[in-house]
């Protein structure tokens, strides 16, 4: 009778060890986050300031 017991014991301890099996790892892809501001953006509002200083001051 312990001889069953005993049975009974590890064959639900291996069950329960072995219940979720071998899962191939998965990674998530990386993000890269590509920036869309242009070298000559920082340049256009100052001349487009000057210009319109320019128009202020030759209209007056």
């Amino acid at each position: 009778m312990k001889k069953i017991a005993l049975a009974a014991a590890l064959s639900v301890a291996a069950s329960t060890a072995f219940a979720g099996g071998m899962v191939e790892p998965t990674m998530e892809p990386a993000v890269v986050a590509q920036s869309t501001s242009s070298s000559a953006s920082g340049i256009v509002v100052p001349l487009l300031l000057l210009v319109v200083l320019a128009a202020a001051v030759s209209s007056n």
